[in-house]
Parts: structure tokens; C-alpha cells; sequence
């Protein structure tokens, strides 16, 4: 049976006039999961992050950390530790000293705070930096001052909010893989909110995907990349290309689905469990599931004109316009096409029936 560092039951918060900021969220992290909660802004997600740290009151609910009911504690009362995005180092203190303030806060021993805030350097890899303040480290190497001071006192939970958000480009990847690292390496179960994609799937082992204050899905990177089971995670995660149309006919897994411009072959996923003939419907296709030029063996089919590729070292994304206004990306290899297109030239693209995954309906 998996061991629960943290659970949430029908949690709820609403905040002064009516204003629902987090509605019925029921979740269970596994001892040293690494955890993301995604989603665009206001969607409750570090609302959940605060109450979980208890910033925030629960309005409705309960969490329980390691087998602790502390729905109703105070943040000292709770083994959890919180990383923000600004940071909040001690600007003078040196590294060191901003690391071990919590185990200094916690009337500990000189020797036994030296050898743990060392060894913490050293795995955040600010050893050589120990003497230095905030001012004279880099936008990387302060975030590693705030995640060693953050950890150095071993807290079941670390909560994450937005921590790699006022890093650039390059350094953000590579931070990406640190943290990662250091989470594998401690055990500790971490908590992040971001509104990146690319940062939830890349590092974390469940994904919480939320919108308008509830879970729109849970699942591992895979698991919400291949299988989205709603129109807005489908928009929100990946590279999805979003068809609507009418059922007209069902064999088996397969739904034949008529729009406008084609009638399509698309896959039924075990979790929709009602499908009506005459319902109007969205489905989802990855981009790099479709493929230009004709393929007889493939069952579905839509002509569009050329608008523009997009550019992103070995992958090209080449849009193309269905109807007024209705794009469809397609994802490639371009040595495998090695194909230019003219503005507004005509194109075939084809997909297999597996491909399309029917999403579920508002409201059920």
C-alpha cells in the first residue's frame, strides 16, 4: 500500500463574496513524489500551494501531512518548508548563514549546524560560495541559497511556488534538471505550482492539471501528454489540434464523427463511458500524429492551405488553414519531409482512426 506524505479531502476555499477559489480538490501525494500543480492564472493552484502550507485556511476540508490532520495548525505546526519565486534570501547574511537559519532558529548545536549546512552546500553546489551575500550570486545560484534553506531542515513536504519563473531560458533548463536531481537525492515529496508545461512534465511524476478553481485531470507527463480528457487540457498540454463535429455512427471503439469539412474515424478512451449519436463533440489530435502528403493506409483525411511553419531546431511545426480561421499544426522531422511550402498552397493530411482521442463533454 502506498505511503500518503500528503492527502486532501473535498478541500474547499472561498474567499469574501462568494468568490470560489478552489472547489472540492481531493488529492494523494505519495512519499517522495516530485508533484506539479499546472494551470494559467487563477486557477486556484497556489491557493492550494498556501493552504497546504497553512497561508491560506481551508474554507471547507481537510489536509493531512504525514498522517497528521493539520487542517487547523499554523505553519510552525506543520513539517513543510515553502520556496517562492523571489526567493526572500537575508540580503545580509552571507550563503551560508541564509542556510542554516532554520536549524539556528531551531537552537541547535554549532557543530551539528555546520556539518549540516556544509553538506548542503555541497549538494546545491555553493561550497565555494559559502562567504559570498545575496548581491554578488547570480539569478541560479540564489535560487540554490533558497532551496538549500528551504531543505536544510529535512521538512516532509517542500512547496514550490513558481521557482524557476524569474530565471532566463537557459538557465531555467538547467535548473530544471538540479532540482530534479536534488529531489531524487533528498526523498523529500515536492510540491510546485507553475503555469509552465514544460517545467510540470519535464520534472514532475504526477501532474495535476487545473482550471477555474477544479482538477480538470491527475496523471503522470505520459499519461496527460498521450491521453487528454478534456477540450481545455487537450488546448493547454502539447501540441493538440482541436476538431469538433457531430457523432453520426459508433463501431466498437471507433466514433465516426461529421463536420464540415470531413467525416473522421476517431478512438473512444475506456474513461468516456457515454456516447450519444447526434451529440456534438470535440476530439483531440497530437500534431506529431499527423502526417502531410497522402497515405491510403491512414483513415482520416483533410485538405488545408499552407500559412507558415514554425521553427524549433530539428522539429518544424507547418500550420495549415482548414476552414476560415480553423489551423491544424502538424509536427516533423523535417529531414524526413524535406518539404517547402508556398503561402496558401493546398496539402493533404492524414492521420490514423487511433490518433484522434474523443474528449470528455462539458458537464459530465
Amino acid at each position: 500500500m502506498a505511503e500518503y506524505d500528503v492527502v486532501l479531502e473535498s478541500v474547499h476555499k472561498t474567499f469574501p463574496g462568494e468568490v470560489h477559489a478552489v472547489i472540492d480538490f481531493n488529492a494523494e501525494f505519495e512519499k517522495g513524489e516530485f508533484v506539479a500543480m499546472l494551470g494559467p492564472s487563477g486557477c486556484g493552484k497556489t491557493t492550494i500551494l498556501r493552504m497546504i502550507g497553512g497561508l491560506e485556511e481551508v474554507t471547507q476540508g481537510n489536509i493531512i501531512i504525514a498522517g497528521q490532520n493539520v487542517t487547523d495548525l499554523p505553519p510552525s505546526h506543520r513539517d513543510t518548508a515553502m520556496m517562492f519565486q523571489s526567493f526572500a534570501l537575508f540580503p545580509h547574511r552571507t550563503v551560508f548563514q541564509n542556510i542554516e537559519f532554520s536549524l539556528k532558529m531551531q537552537g541547535l548545536a554549532r557543530e551539528e549546524r555546520d556539518r549540516r549546512t556544509w553538506e548542503m552546500a555541497e549538494m546545491v553546489g555553493l561550497s565555494e560560495l559559502a562567504r559570498r551575500r545575496p548581491h554578488d550570486l547570480s539569478g541560479g545560484q540564489q535560487q540554490r541559497v533558497a532551496l538549500a534553506r528551504a531543505l536544510i531542515s529535512k521538512p516532509t513536504v517542500l512547496l514550490l511556488d513558481e521557482p524557476l519563473g524569474s530565471l532566463d531560458y537557459n538557465l531555467r533548463q538547467t535548473m530544471m534538471v538540479e532540482l530534479k536531481k536534488i529531489q531524487r537525492e533528498t526523498g523529500i515529496t515536492f510540491i510546485m505550482v507553475t503555469h509552465s508545461q514544460q517545467e510540470a512534465m519535464s520534472m514532475a511524476d504526477k501532474v495535476i492539471v487545473m482550471s477555474d478553481a477544479i482538477i480538470q485531470q491527475t496523471g503522470t507527463s505520459r499519461e496527460i501528454h498521450e491521453e487528454p480528457r478534456t477540450k481545455f487540457v487537450a488546448e493547454f498540454i502539447g501540441n493538440n489540434n482541436i476538431f469538433q463535429g457531430t457523432i453520426k455512427s459508433r463501431s466498437g471503439s471507433i466514433v465516426f464523427v461529421e463536420s464540415e469539412d470531413a467525416t473522421y474515424y476517431v478512438r473512444i478512451p475506456e474513461y468516456v463511458r457515454t456516447v450519444r449519436v447526434g451529440e456534438e463533440v470535440h476530439f483531440s489530435v497530437r500534431a506529431d500524429l499527423l502526417h502531410t502528403g497522402e497515405h491510403p493506409e491512414m483513415a482520416n483525411r483533410v485538405r488545408g492551405n499552407y500559412i507558415t511553419t514554425e521553427f524549433m531546431g530539428t522539429l518544424e511545426t507547418d500550420v495549415f488553414e482548414i476552414t476560415d480561421g480553423f489551423y491544424v499544426h502538424v509536427e516533423q522531422h523535417r529531414h524526413l519531409t524535406d518539404r517547402v511550402y508556398n503561402m496558401g498552397e493546398a496539402e493533404t493530411i492524414c492521420w490514423p482512426a487511433e490518433a484522434g482521442v474523443l474528449l470528455e463533454q462539458a458537464g459530465k
